[in-house]
């Protein structure tokens, strides 16, 4: 083998040399050098054979001595582990004289852990710089690339964990992250209170806690491994390493031999802890990767739990925010529809993916005196809490508003001042602005009265007609103040579709108004007559609402009303003109009375005569003439006397020697509901009384 050497132009000086015959620049001290190396060096000729190998060399390839490899190639040596690269790379430098590196992740002979193995292959030059060689100068890379690993894994979860304010989707980055780069399996826990928004445990816990499974994620197809299957809750053994972790409050790293079918022989329970609460673990396993987890894996584990728990922890917060906002906003949005005939009607609501989803939008179907309904579609800006709290607020002034019998145009301008009102209450409320809708419909004219405050103006199908919106002045969003608002009148025969929404039906980021409405058309078009049941308006509403607002949810809040016209038959009114006369009164109660008896309401007769004679008495003493007297037979009894007069009657207690005074108060205890509403030509005082059921 020596002879090889020589022909290769190296020499080869004898270790068996004293020291102190060997100067620093002679054979021997070079020698010594070269086997006393940290590193692993390999000394080969042009033809890519083994000329020399330190100790170090011959250690890490499982050899006794370097004569077992001198001569030798590395594939002729190994023949099975993939060094024909390794032998190419050094042919090159031989023929180059270009200088290269060589990297492979593998495991030396005798041990069970891979390493990464990187060599530096430089040309040796002879007497006139000819290359006759190549040496391999090769390191143990393992812990350099560990740290680099562990550096991108840490950067790269600042990145990948926490994408969604979605708790579960949360602790699946966390788990998917990690596996196969750090454990073979994770399996993430945490408290049910969390999942659904509400405060975790503060500080270490104890007892038996049950954890319901956040996520899971494993280099095994399927992960069999794993008992607990995702959303079910578990109850660890209290010798557990999670009950460890969590009733310590610190991270448990537990190396054993391997256990159960599926090897597990190491893990590290990492508590999720986040502004001083703990609320669920992480287990990071091993059980196809050989070698156990290290401290230097467990700093990672918890620095990168560290993040996702933060994650988790604002994911909860948002839950939480996000279930309250809903659970206040159908508080006090849904309800069971009012009794009235006027309309029948469908609706749809549907929360954003912006904020908090629950937004302002709401709508309203509100029964008004004469058989008339109050249609109504809002919403106020912004997402969350303040902007449902928000609506609450202007809802229930509208009802209130609505309940004064206010036409459409004077109802927007005072719910502007209100708003206008709540605005200055707040200073951080600058961005306060609603929209809204109201439109008026009468089932004996058969006609719609509608204003509306920057809101999309409503569509109409009329039977055998095509779909329209109705041209309606915009008006200014409500909380601008100072603007006057415009009210229209349309007719509406029976059968016809009114459809209401917000802007978030037709319009997002990726669509234009204009668009959506165009799709609306298309959608109602043809639908004029053709809806005479409520299951059929409820399947409009399903295809307008899954057509326009695809998938779970818009950018913005999407609520639709569609409500089918009725019309009150003929024989359900009676109506009389009266002189202003006191001695009418007597004649108006015997009318009444006849009228009940035509729709067999005998038992309603002695309260309404009551009702008549105050209710025409006061007319003819405080106001003007017109008088008319106004029975209507719907779902309530009414009766109405109108006169020319815009004079307000005033409920008061009368004192005990008053002559009068009293009318009102008898109205007011007779009949189940009362009210005074005006109109162009004067008022109205109104009465109503339950029918009962039979009739």
């Amino acid at each position: 083998m020596d002879g090889v050497g020589e022909q290769a132009g190296f020499s080869h000086s004898s270790q068996d040399e004293h020291p102190g015959d060997a100067g620093a620049g002679s054979g021997a001290f070079l020698g010594w050098a070269f086997e006393q190396a940290g590193a692993h060096l390999s000394l080969f000729d042009r033809d890519v054979r083994f000329v020399r190998l330190n100790e170090s060399a011959c250690q890490s390839l499982g050899l006794a001595s370097e004569s077992a490899a001198r001569g030798r190639r590395p594939t002729e040596l190994f023949p099975d582990s993939g060094l024909a690269s390794f032998e190419a790379a050094v042919r090159r430098v031989v023929q180059t004289g270009e200088p290269a590196r060589w990297q492979v992740y593998a495991r030396a002979p005798g041990e069970d852990r891979y390493r990464s193995w990187l060599v530096n292959i430089s040309p040796v030059r002879g007497d006139g710089g000819r290359v006759c060689g190549a040496l391999g100068v090769t390191f143990d890379a393992t812990d350099q690339e560990l740290a680099r690993d562990r550096l991108s894994l840490v950067l790269e979860a600042g990145t990948r964990i926490g994408s969604t304010l979605d708790v579960g989707r949360t602790a699946r980055e966390l788990a998917e992250l990690v596996v196969p780069r750090l454990a073979d399996l994770v399996m993430i826990d945490v408290q049910d209170s969390v999942l659904r928004g509400d405060e975790p445990s503060i500080g270490p816990v104890s007892g038996a806690i049950p954890l319901r499974r956040a996520a899971f994620h494993s280099v095994l197809p399927g992960a069999p491994e794993v008992a607990g299957r995702l959303a079910e809750v578990r109850i660890y053994p209290e010798a557990s390493p999670a009950v460890q972790a969590l009733t310590s409050g610190g991270s448990v790293l537990t190396n054993s031999d391997p256990a159960e079918r599926f090897g597990f022989h190491s893990v590290m329970s990492v508590p999720l802890r986040a502004r001083g609460a703990i609320f669920g673990v992480a287990n990071f396993v091993r059980h196809r990767s050989p070698g156990d987890f290290t401290e230097d894996d467990l700093v990672l584990a918890e620095e990168i739990v560290a993040r996702a728990a933060v994650c988790i922890d604002n994911a909860r917060r948002y839950t939480r925010e996000h279930t309250t906002a809903l659970a206040l906003q159908r508080g006090l949005v849904e309800r069971r529809e009012p009794a009235q005939n006027a309309v029948h009607v469908a609706s749809r609501y549907m929360p954003g993916q912006a904020g908090t989803a629950a937004g302002g939008d709401w709508l309203d179907v509100i029964p008004l005196s004469g058989s008339r309904v109050g249609l109504v579609a809002g919403d106020v800006a912004g997402h969350g809490i303040y902007a449902a709290a928000t609506m609450g607020r202007v809802r229930t002034a509208m009802r209130t508003l609505a309940d004064l019998d206010l036409e459409p145009e004077e109802l927007l301008t005072r719910l502007d001042d209100v708003v206008c009102r709540m605005a200055d209450e707040h200073a951080d409320a600058i961005d306060l602005g609603a929209t809204c809708l109201f439109a008026v419909y009468d089932p004996i004219t058969q006609c719609a009265t509608m204003a509306r405050a920057g809101h999309p103006a409503p569509a109409v199908v009329a039977p055998g007609r095509e779909p329209e919106f109705v041209d309606l002045p915009a008006g200014p969003p409500l909380g601008v103040g100072g603007f006057p608002f415009e009210e229209r009148q349309i007719e509406l025969p029976e059968n016809s579709l009114l459809v209401l929404f917000t802007d978030g039906l037709v319009e997002s980021r990726s669509r234009e108004m204009d668009v959506g409405l165009a799709v609306m058309r298309e959608l109602l078009s043809g639908m004029g007559g053709q809806l005479t049941d409520p299951p059929a308006l409820q399947e409009l509403c399903d295809s307008l609402i899954s057509t326009l607002v695809p998938g779970t949810a818009g950018d913005d809040d999407a609520a639709l009303l569609v409500a089918r016209t009725a019309a009150l038959p003929a024989g359900h009114v009676a109506s009389w003109e009266l002189p202003a006369d006191p001695a009418v009164v007597t004649e108006a109660r015997g009318r009444a009375a006849r009228q009940l008896e035509s729709w067999g309401l005998e038992e309603l007769m002695f309260t309404t005569e009551l009702l008549v004679s105050e209710l025409v008495t006061n007319a003819i003493r405080h106001g003007e003439a017109p008088i008319r007297l106004r029975m209507i037979l719907d779902s309530a009894l009414s009766c109405e006397v109108s006169d020319g007069s815009v004079t307000a009657p005033r409920h008061r207690r009368a004192d005990r020697y008053d002559e009068g005074g009293r009318g009102l108060m008898l109205v007011a205890r007779l009949a189940g509901r009362w009210g005074t509403r005006y109109t162009p030509a004067g008022k109205t005082i109104w009465a109503q009384q339950p029918v009962p059921r039979s009739s």
